[in-house]
């Protein structure tokens, strides 16, 4: 035991992460990039976050759900779920909408832990989920104030991949419920985590799909063409 390991937490309102936790968190993989590898060769997770609101400066996360997609298919063996332990001052709208119980997340599991066990399961993959900014920012926030963790990871938003690759869908700006229901998805609970991730994991790969069909098969072509399809779009509203 590191007899100043509580010096490492001083200021940050955090407990000290014990050594076997700090071990594990030096053995977490580094980030990939946006390669040339074939999409069916990329390893993905499909987040879906559970948050007490929708700042991404002052609101935490409740839940997490994630689900691995791997050679074309959903790996429903290998879902990640976890409730973070947390106590509410105020049960807010955001919580009702998402029937987290008060007595779910007394009993949750320990931030710091739940986190890390999660990079462990994300390893080194390409993050997935709909409206990924958000997702993106409230678990850097919540990965750097509980594990000092800068989350470096690339985030595909399928929520910006469907409109560019089915324009013909007329969805955009559109939620998640709507891609659902185009695509005619059987989706039987929402506003769950776990849940949310497997129905836009279900989505990606019916967006994989028709980007292979278009000539993008990798990551890095996928990014290049989402770029130009961002900066025609704004073009576009400039230009009205």
């Amino acid at each position: 035991m590191n007899p100043f390991a509580f010096l490492s937490s001083l200021g940050t309102g955090r407990p000290p992460l014990d050594d076997g936790q700090r071990r594990r968190l030096r053995r977490l993989p580094t980030a990939p990039h946006l390669d040339s590898r074939p999409l069916h060769a990329q390893r993905f997770v499909v987040l879906d976050l559970e948050t007490t609101g929708l700042n991404v400066n002052r609101d935490i996360v409740l839940s997490i759900g994630a689900v691995l997609v791997e050679n074309d298919a959903i790996d429903l063996a290998h879902q990640f779920e976890c409730t973070l332990q947390r106590r509410l001052k105020t049960v807010t709208e955001s919580v009702l909408i998402h029937g987290i119980a008060p007595s779910a997340l007394a009993g949750g599991t320990a931030p710091a832990e739940a986190l890390l066990q999660f990079m462990e399961y994300a390893s080194d993959c390409v993050f997935l989920a709909f409206h990924a900014p958000f997702d993106q920012r409230m678990l850097g926030r919540a990965l750097k104030d509980e594990l000092g963790y800068t989350l470096r990871h690339p985030f595909l938003d399928v929520a910006d991949l469907a409109p560019m690759l089915f324009p013909e869908a007329l969805v955009h700006p559109g939620g998640l419920d709507q891609w659902i229901e185009y695509f005619r998805l059987d989706m039987p609970q929402r506003h769950h985590a776990s849940a949310d991730a497997l129905a836009t994991a279900e989505i990606a790969l019916i967006l994989f799909n028709r980007a292979r069909r278009m000539g993008l098969d990798n990551l890095h072509e996928l990014g290049q063409r989402l770029g130009r399809w961002h900066r025609a779009r704004r073009a576009e509203r400039h230009s009205l």
